[in-house]
């Protein structure tokens, strides 16, 4: 086979794993030869400059010996198959580095003959790579679950970050669609990057010596293959955050590629909505310092589909607020829907020198439209403002938003539990008119 039509084919089967992005490492002890490992990052990321960075994204096979039911590559689809070589694999990317195409790799396979011949062919494309090309860039590579340690080990010297998906939230669910996979076995390599990253920080740095995976780990989530809640994704990510130190927990909304009685009907749309919802609980979880319990709950265990994580637990607890900005913990900042960290680092740095008013916030980088319901300075609130949590709801949610969700909800089946129903929006609207 050609190689532009192995390209094709293995381009099209790596489009589905969506756990790549800007690497966030900068690596001094690679010097000279080509390729840079700054923080610019990779694959369709933007950067903190605004700068949207590219990566060569392929698998190395897709001719899986796996029969994973959501899988477009299991080995009972008739599709068009191709493998690489290791040779062919480190020619592409460096052609296409000196292009200026790319500036990195994101290397994934299927599982070809099994895990452990698998995982020796991306050690021999990376050493090809790094060793004969002198390619010191940005590579990210799937750690294969099921490898022997010493293989997954390897392959951490040689790439800057690792990912190892755990595809679905819950064994069960793992069993029941890919019966092939080891649900234990998953998170094994998971905890053998953990562990051998702690090793390497106990140790001295020398100049020039080998780093393991400086960019840290990543894992996948399938959403909407599998019946299990909001809530239970949500516990899921905290705890792989918190055992593994994992860098990112990507979250792919599942888009039917095959038929089976075991998935969701082909004609579902994808559960985009709520994979929204997701990412913005994950950044709650990551920089918000809020847990896992705090989001969602299990009377409660599914996304407000009209509010958005934050402002949904605002509203719920909105006898908390108002918050004064004026003497507000850092940590009580950051629950405030409208004020991020760095805008709850300013106001901390501002508030030492002067008296904050209401009129200083947006300078300040706070989103006023949000933050005006749930703060007040010195014990000033914003005039006009009723405080009912029905009527700061609607007042959240434009009307135009609430009619596309509304018709949205009417032609989906995958539709998400609300936390408050259409009557109630409406009273609250009319409750609003009237106060108008």
């Amino acid at each position: 086979m050609e190689l532009a039509k192995k390209l094709e084919i293995l381009a099209e089967s790596a489009k589905y794993d969506v756990s790549c992005s800007s690497s966030g490492v900068t690596n001094n002890t690679r010097t000279g030869s080509v390729g840079s490992t700054a923080t610019s990052g990779i694959c369709h990321s933007f950067t903190s400059d605004g700068r949207c960075v590219s990566l060569l994204k392929i698998l190395f096979t897709n001719a899986c010996i796996f029969d994973c039911h959501y899988c477009i590559n299991r080995r009972s689809n008739s599709i068009p198959r191709a493998t690489f070589t290791p040779q062919e694999v480190a020619d592409l990317t460096m052609e296409f580095y000196m292009r200026n195409y790319i500036e990195g790799l994101f290397l994934s396979s299927a599982i070809i003959k099994n895990v452990d011949y698998t995982c020796e062919l991306l050690i021999k494309t990376l050493k090809i790579l790094r060793h004969e090309k002198g390619f010191k860039g940005y590579i990210h590579v799937k750690a294969i679950p099921g490898a022997d340690e010493k293989l997954i080990e390897e392959l951490g010297f040689l790439a800057d970050r690792m990912s190892v998906n755990v595809e679905l939230p819950s064994r069960e669910s793992l069993k029941l669609l890919a019966p092939d996979k080891d649900p234990f076995a998953l998170y094994k390599p998971m905890k053998q990057i953990t562990q051998k990253k702690k090793e390497m920080a106990q140790l001295p740095v020398l100049r020039n010596s080998q780093s393991f995976v400086p960019a840290g780990q990543s894992t996948q989530m399938i959403i909407g293959a599998s019946p299990e809640s909001d809530y239970s994704i949500v516990k899921i990510s905290e705890k792989l955050y918190q055992n593994y130190e994992l860098k990112r927990v990507y979250y792919s909304a599942y888009i039917p590629v095959n038929q089976d009685n075991l998935l969701p009907a082909v004609t579902t749309d994808p559960p985009l909505l709520r994979e929204h919802r997701l990412y913005q609980a994950d950044w709650l979880l990551r920089f918000y310092r809020f847990k896992a319990d705090e989001i969602l709950t299990e009377d409660q265990p599914n996304f407000n589909l009209y509010l958005d994580p934050k402002a949904n637990w605002a509203v719920q607890h909105f006898d908390h607020f108002p918050v004064d900005v004026q003497t507000a913990s850092y940590e009580w900042l950051l629950r405030i829907p409208g004020i991020g960290p760095k805008s709850a680092q300013n106001i901390v740095k501002a508030r030492k020198y002067y008296q904050l008013h209401l009129t200083d916030l947006k300078k300040l980088g706070v989103v006023v439209k949000r933050a005006q319901y749930f703060v007040s300075c010195n014990g000033a609130v914003p005039a006009g403002l009723i405080k009912d949590p029905e009527w700061v709801i609607s007042s959240l949610i434009s009307s135009k938003q609430y009619e596309t969700l509304k018709i949205a909800n009417s032609q989906s089946t995958a539709e998400q539990l609300s936390l408050f129903d259409v009557e109630r929006f409406e009273a609250a609207k009319r409750k609003e008119k009237r106060y108008a």
